[in-house]
């Protein structure tokens, strides 16, 4: 990711985070997808009103899906409103899905949202990665550089 992408994901009024992701996986490679949105979802996802709590994403037919998205009903929405939870498309590159498909066969890999932002043409996007899971020591190693990195943190300060 350069510069300009981490730019424009701060800029973003919406960012949406998947904040286990990091705890439980090792980030091998990420890439930034659209997502395929239907009526009020991208009023609700402006609005904040998302979730990444528990979603991964799959490959079927050569189309990456992301499934357990949760998107609150917009409020002024109508009969017209959307499912909370339905499975949505993500949009990446032929190259990229096929990438993708022959890492997750291996086995310990599999596909994580970690980011949901808005980009600077008013388009949903997502940032996934290609993740290996975490053993149980790798996640109190985690934990024990966080604990350490606040402890230094504090030092500074009061110095």
């Amino acid at each position: 990711m350069n510069k300009e992408e981490e730019l424009i994901r701060k800029k973003s009024p919406v960012n949406i985070r998947n904040k286990k992701a990091s705890f439980e996986y090792f980030f091998i490679e990420t890439y930034t997808a659209g997502i395929v949105l239907t009526g009020t979802e991208i009023k609700s996802i402006r609005l904040g009103k998302a979730s990444l709590v528990d979603t991964y994403c799959y490959i079927v037919n050569n189309e990456l899906w992301v499934r357990g998205m949760n998107i609150s009903p917009y409020f002024y929405g109508s009969y017209n409103n959307h499912e909370m939870k339905r499975d949505r498309k993500l949009l990446l590159t032929r190259r990229e899905i096929n990438k993708l498909a022959s890492a997750t066969k291996q086995t310990g890999y599999t596909i994580v949202p970690l980011l949901v932002f808005i980009d600077e043409h008013g388009r949903a996007k997502m940032d996934i990665a290609l993740c290996k899971g975490k053993k149980e020591f790798d996640k109190r190693m985690t934990l024990k550089e966080k604990e350490d990195r606040r402890e230094m943190d504090r030092a500074i300060k009061h110095y």
